[in-house]
């Protein structure tokens, strides 16, 4: 959930001063207008600023990941921003969803496993927390590994009311870095999630396989 309306003085550190701040627009999402000023590396303050941030709150993502089969949990489905980039409209992705106001990021990360890949997590571990594109919004992510059971991977999954419609599969991690490599797979969390895979993997499953 976006956050409840635009920064104002009191809400920001003092070197940056915030002149005024309106909402020109709200819909799903909301646009916030400001004017501001900052302090400069010299010590001065820069002349007002004029900036637009796109607010649309803050989300999860995660890798669901087998290591006793060393297998990845993927999923496809349509994504607009994809469209109107001039990319791939069906993405394939690691699990994602928004954080609604007064929940707990490890809780959407359950429930989003859940419903759009049919899984329930054994074990949940946090991986980064960063922000999108700090230039033009506040939208951070939350990056986990999430360990489950891929043998029973597959299917359609997705909420009817939200009209979802999510093809789920598991690869090998091999196959999921390939899809890395020749660029089929190219949205931020899945490339961040997977590359952390990519270096911890063999850890993970040296533990599980004592489990």
């Amino acid at each position: 959930m976006p956050r409840s309306g635009p920064l104002k003085n009191q809400d920001v550190p003092e070197d940056v001063e915030i002149i005024e701040s309106d909402t020109p627009f709200q819909g799903y999402f909301r646009i916030d207008r400001y004017r501001l000023r900052h302090r400069r590396h010299d010590g001065g303050w820069t002349g007002e600023i004029g900036r637009e941030i796109f607010e649309r709150g803050d989300a999860v993502a995660v890798v669901p990941y087998d290591p006793v089969r060393d297998e990845v949990v993927l999923l496809e489905q349509f994504r607009i921003g994809a469209l109107a980039a001039g990319k791939a409209p069906w993405q394939i992705e690691i699990v994602a969803g928004i954080v609604e106001a007064g929940e707990a990021p490890e809780d959407v990360a359950t429930r989003e496993t859940h419903e759009e890949s049919g899984h329930e997590l054994q074990e949940l571990i946090e991986l980064y927390h960063y922000l999108v594109s700090p230039g033009g919004t506040s939208e951070t992510v939350r990056v986990y590994c999430g360990i489950v059971d891929s043998s029973e991977a597959g299917g359609t999954h997705g909420l009817d009311e939200e009209e979802e419609d999510i093809r789920v599969f598991a690869v090998s991690f091999d196959e999921a870095w390939q899809m890395v490599e020749d660029g089929r797979i190219d949205n931020a969390p899945s490339l961040i999630g997977l590359q952390w895979l990519a270096l911890n993997r063999e850890r993970l499953r040296a533990r599980f396989a004592t489990v």
